[in-house]
């Protein structure tokens, strides 16, 4: 199959080769003989009823300081593409947001992965809230009183900006603790985002699972532990990935959630489970695949252009 591929994505100069997904995704569509090319996600617009990109053909390599070579700048039509993959990193904001909005726009013959409508309706913390008994005690809300009482209820809670990634701004507010309204106050002043407020999880000090799943199926699993006197076990904060299997409650939490993933087009989804319990469906921009290859090496960016090739034949 010959197909043309856009990586819309964060600056590839920048890229950390031996942690990076979408350079595994890339690899992986050079080897199969696709045209690659890449563009930031400020270089796409609209103009005279088409959505266009200026571009740059791409090559990589799996070579530390000599991984990626771009072409000549162009500014294309995306409709000639047949796939355009939606990787830049969040913050999923206005800016993430009007892409999606850009990319709905292009013909059916062009396939985005992940599906940028059910990217913007379905941000991380929010698509499981339609799964509330695979969920942990969860509140949402700007109001602090409401806060206040989920925590006498629960006492011990984690609370994390509803849009942030990566681990950021997750704090971790125990029975004893004395500055949440401090650190309420804060978050008001700073922004007019609302909060999730959560139980806490004793299970995450014996790791928080991410487990892939490809066109709703489960493809593979990493844990992560989070490093000693930190809640958070995040790649970004420091978490230590170690190998993992799927036991029968993730099983079970796949097999809920993947019609739902197959059917919204979320080809490419990560979730995340702690204590038997579904935290997260992470489908902007999913990470894993480098940490999986490492430990059971399997290559699962084969099995999404897979994924992907039937969905093009169907």
């Amino acid at each position: 199959m010959t197909l043309n591929v856009a990586l819309q994505m964060d600056p590839v100069q920048d890229i950390n080769i031996e942690a990076d997904s979408t350079f595994l995704i890339g690899l992986e569509a050079q080897q199969r003989g696709y045209s690659l090319y890449h563009y930031h996600p400020d270089d796409l617009m609209y103009e005279g009823g088409k959505v266009l990109a200026r571009v740059q053909s791409l090559q990589l390599r799996n070579e530390q300081g000599n991984h990626y070579t771009l072409g000549e700048s162009q500014l294309i039509d995306l409709s000639t593409m047949d796939v355009i993959w939606l990787r830049q990193d969040p913050p999923f904001d206005m800016a993430y947001l009007t892409t999606t909005y850009l990319l709905d726009m292009l013909p059916a013959t062009t396939l985005v992965v992940n599906n940028a409508s059910e990217v913007r309706n379905n941000p991380e913390k929010l698509y499981i809230t339609k799964f509330p008994n695979l969920m942990p005690p969860s509140l949402i809300t700007r109001d602090t009183q409401a806060v206040k009482a989920f925590r006498k209820k629960h006492t011990d809670i984690i609370i994390k900006p509803l849009y942030g990634n990566g681990g950021w701004g997750v704090l971790h507010i125990k029975p004893n603790d004395d500055n949440l309204n401090s650190l309420l106050e804060m978050h008001m002043a700073g922004s007019r985002e609302p909060l999730m407020v959560q139980a806490y999880l004793p299970a995450v000090r014996q790791g928080d699972k991410r487990i892939i799943l490809i066109d709703g199926e489960p493809a593979g699993a990493i844990n992560r532990i989070p490093p000693e006197g930190e809640a958070r076990s995040n790649m970004h904060a420091g978490g230590t990935p170690e190998s993992s299997t799927l036991n029968e409650r993730d099983l079970e939490i796949c097999q809920a959630i993947g019609q739902d993933l197959k059917d919204r087009g979320l080809i490419f989804a990560g979730i995340d489970v702690i204590g038997g319990y579904l935290t997260e469906i992470n489908v902007t921009s999913p990470t894993g695949l480098q940490e999986i290859r490492k430990f059971d090496g399997v290559a699962l960016e084969g099995h999404l252009w897979d994924a992907i090739e039937a969905r093009l034949n169907s």
